[in-house]
């Protein structure tokens, strides 16, 4: 991957000029290449992390995962399209192991996740059977740690 995408991808508030300097190039080559990625889709968007807890959001990260039966000639894309096409969904991925699909539904209490899975993706055609699981604590995301570096208060005991 190229440097430029490497520096957004770390850190998106970096302005073009800042960039130029970083990479040694002109700010306008900046501006040139990061309208050209948006436009052809390598760039798809750009996020905040927030970590909820400090925030004090009440809601959940749910991890469901989805035994699927695939459909002729469409293999996994045309019901992964499908799970992804629902509004409750933020990201969906294709697998290895015991289950072929894995979505996450995020920002939800746990009461809107558990009727989401009973009434929208469970009943879909494809769908064999799910197992959700709820996020209980988030230490790192995407490289980015959210959790404090534990203090060890114990004391030196010495013999």
């Amino acid at each position: 991957m190229d440097k430029l995408l490497n520096l957004i991808e770390k850190n998106p508030r970096l302005s073009n000029k800042e960039i130029a300097v970083m990479l040694g190039i002109d700010e306008k080559e900046v501006e040139e290449k990061i309208r050209l990625y948006e436009d052809t889709g390598v760039i798809k968007g750009y996020r905040a992390m927030i970590d909820k807890d400090k925030a004090q959001a009440q809601t959940v990260t749910a991890l469901i995962e989805i035994k699927v039966h695939p459909k002729f000639e469409h293999g996994f894309d045309e019901v992964a399209q499908q799970i992804s096409s629902l509004e409750e969904v933020e990201s969906v991925y294709l697998m290895s192991g015991g289950f072929d699909l894995c979505c996450m539904v995020t920002d939800k209490s746990f009461q809107e996740v558990a009727l989401f899975v009973a009434s929208r993706l469970a009943p879909m055609e494809s769908v064999m059977s799910t197992a959700t699981h709820f996020i209980l604590k988030k230490y790192k995301e995407q490289g980015v740690l959210f959790s404090e570096p534990v203090k060890d208060d114990r004391g030196n005991i010495s013999l």
